[in-house]
């Protein structure tokens, strides 16, 4: 029978930090820290180590730590517009993205879909079966031609314990993760749709990255768009025809893709947009 596992003391484990921490008392509505003061009073030490341990997470061989799995994986091919699972499905895996890219949608009881993420190489997904999920919530689909190293839950629970090279790359997806989710929701109270669905275009383009940006893939339509910005259609083909006069987009003959240039940030830094 496997073994219970027994609820972390947060408290006796921050309590064995011997340095770096400091236990602060705040007064009711006393601000923590704000966006200003945050900024000013991060050490230069402290913006070096997070740049380090960025590019030391930019640097470890994923297909190298994960070929060392000998049980419990299985490498899959998925073709276009193919189902990965469906929400609802039993929650028994994690998968990882080797090659191509994949669609995670959402689907209200009233029928209603929504694109939560689009994810490509590098990218782990599933994990939610690893904090208890019983189903899926969301339905993964195969954009393009996939190649997906498909890990058993108690298979990567324990490499998660025992491998601290996997558990220190899957912790820095997950903290990835979490803060591209707290970005998006902030993107979403805050920003108009045109806003949004430029920022979204840089994301897809993998803007900023290596130093050059990517064609957006053909199979990532309007309707696509629609659904992650939360407008509708008719809203984001105005957008793009602005886009494209201004120059900001263009569409790759070579192979279908919608290239997005620099001059699209003017639009997300911009105070003003439509809505």
């Amino acid at each position: 029978m496997a073994k219970k596992r027994q609820p972390v003391d947060w408290e006796a484990a921050v309590v064995g930090i011997a340095g770096g921490d400091i236990v602060l008392e705040y007064h009711a509505n006393c601000h923590i820290f704000s966006k200003q003061t945050e900024v000013v009073m991060a050490p230069n030490q402290s913006q070096t180590e997070v740049t380090k341990a960025k590019e030391k997470a930019q640097g470890v061989d994923r297909e190298a730590l994960l070929a060392g799995i000998s049980r419990g994986k299985t490498v899959l091919e998925y073709g276009a517009n193919r189902i990965i699972y469906r929400q609802g499905d039993p929650a028994d895996s994690v998968f990882y993205v080797r090659r191509g890219k994949v669609q995670h949608a959402v689907t209200s009881k009233q029928g209603k879909e929504a694109i939560v993420a689009l994810l490509g190489a590098g990218d782990f997904f599933g994990e939610g079966c690893l904090s208890g999920q019983p189903l899926r919530i969301a339905t993964a689909t195969a954009m393009t031609d996939c190649s997906l190293a498909r890990i058993e839950k108690a298979v990567m629970v324990r490499m998660l314990h025992e491998q601290h090279d996997i558990s220190e790359l899957f912790v820095t997806h997950l903290l990835s993760r979490s803060l591209r989710y707290e970005e998006d929701l902030i993107d979403q109270l805050f920003n108009s749709s045109e806003k949004r669905l430029a920022r979204s275009l840089l994301l897809l383009a993998n803007f900023g990255k290596e130093g050059r940006s990517e064609s957006i893939h053909p199979r990532v339509n309007q309707e696509h768009l629609a659904q992650m910005v939360g407008t509708t259609r008719s809203r984001v083909s105005h957008f793009m025809n602005k886009f494209k006069k201004l120059g900001f987009v263009d569409y790759d003959g070579a192979n279908g893709g919608l290239k997005v240039h620099s001059g699209l940030l003017t639009v997300v830094l911009h105070e003003n947009n439509d809505d």
